[in-house]
């Protein structure tokens, strides 16, 4: 019977073919099929599209629950995420209409929208669905084994994608010493700043359009 670390080296391994061989050129054409699809919407900032690099989904399949169980029994599968896009919009206002945009022309197994569990907690918020893959951008030469079933997109406004990334940059790198109580006060507070300034925008944009 095999190790869990050479069940996670075959992942890496499988999901490295994975990635050399079609993500890349998959993320491009969704890249380019969303904006596309989104032509005729407006205040959209940008669109975006990449596959997930191969540390960080070997290092997400290696995570475990409480019980030191790993989450995922079937990594390559299993793990939604590893063609990510990105629709970043101006105002909150313009999410639900981007996101019916995207229902009529893509399938959706799965929604979330992320809040902080607590409203003293002021942390990340965005859309997330999981959809699934468009045929639109298969190419011949592709083997379909190689093919993930679904992409996971997220709609974010300018100030939750802007917060998000410098949150990521500064909280969330590996093998970094973590925050004191006091940068994490420093990071809510900027998550704070960020939500205010996100409804107030969006509140002067309703009230300049009404």
């Amino acid at each position: 019977m095999k190790s869990s670390s050479q069940n996670l080296e075959a992942v890496g391994a499988e999901y490295r073919r994975r990635y050399e061989e079609v993500l890349p050129r998959l993320a491009e054409g969704l890249e380019g099929l969303i904006t596309e699809y989104m032509e005729s919407m407006p205040r959209i900032d940008r669109i975006s599209a990449r596959p997930k690099g191969i540390d960080r989904f070997v290092n997400k399949a290696a995570a475990t629950n409480e019980d030191g169980n790993l989450i995922y029994t079937e990594p390559i599968s299993q793990i939604q995420d590893q063609l990510g896009a990105r629709i970043v919009v101006f105002y909150q206002s313009d999410v639900d209409a981007v996101e019916a945009t995207v229902r009529k022309y893509f399938t959706a197994i799965e929604y979330q929208k992320i809040v902080p569990d607590l409203e003293s907690e002021f942390g990340y918020f965005g859309h997330h669905l999981v959809l699934v893959l468009p045929t639109d951008i298969i190419q011949d030469d592709m083997d379909n084994e190689l093919l993930p079933d679904f992409f996971e997109l997220q709609i974010k406004t300018l100030f939750q994608h802007a917060w998000s990334e410098a949150n990521h940059d500064l909280a969330y790198k590996p093998g970094e010493i973590p925050l004191t109580s006091e940068q994490k006060r420093l990071v809510a507070f900027t998550s704070a700043q960020a939500w205010g300034a996100d409804h107030i925008f969006d509140r002067l944009f309703e009230e300049r359009t009404a």
